[in-house]
């Protein structure tokens, strides 16, 4: 029992460990308050509760798998698609905050769909539950693609300069 509440532990903090570059970015989005946003934007107070869910969702959903066949077989596998894709998510937050360039994070994000469907489904043969707990945060980054694409969409040519500024 000890032993798996570590695991469960365990694997909520990796997967709250994608969210490091967030923290790390954040000061640098200064920029995010200034740009043109869709009406439809969520307040910014919404963000951080929302990935704290995900992230503990994830951790749960990853314990599950583990539970069931540890790092072997079909378990095993699925782990490693899922720990590869929290270094993707961790991505988005350096191109879309750190280096403001929403063009590069909206391609971006669709690499981390893929992973996330990939990891559902891979969840999913396992055990249901835990690819089910997946499923809010493949709605949550579908948002995210599509108000990521909108963002750069309303503000292209103040952010190509902003990124020009940027990097000299």
């Amino acid at each position: 029992m000890t032993t798996s509440l570590l695991a469960l532990a365990g694997f909520i903090a990796v997967s709250w460990s994608a969210s490091i570059a967030g923290i790390v970015v954040r000061p640098g989005a200064w920029y995010y308050e200034g740009i043109r946003k869709p009406t439809w934007n969520p307040p910014s107070w919404v963000f951080g509760p929302t990935w704290s869910l995900l992230y503990t969702l994830m951790g749960i959903a990853a314990w599950l798998v583990w539970r069931e066949g540890g790092w072997s077989g079909a378990s095993g596998l699925a782990l490693v698609v899922f720990l590869v894709h929290l270094p993707v998510n961790t991505v988005w937050s350096v191109l879309f905050f750190g280096m403001r360039r929403p063009d590069w994070a909206g391609v971006e994000v669709v690499l981390l769909w893929s992973f996330i469907v990939a990891s559902i489904l891979l969840f999913w043969q396992v055990r249901p539950l835990a690819g089910a707990l997946l499923i809010p945060y493949l709605l949550w980054v579908s948002f995210a693609a599509f108000l990521n694409f909108t963002i750069w969409r309303l503000n292209r040519g103040e952010l190509a300069a902003l990124a020009r500024t940027w990097s000299n």
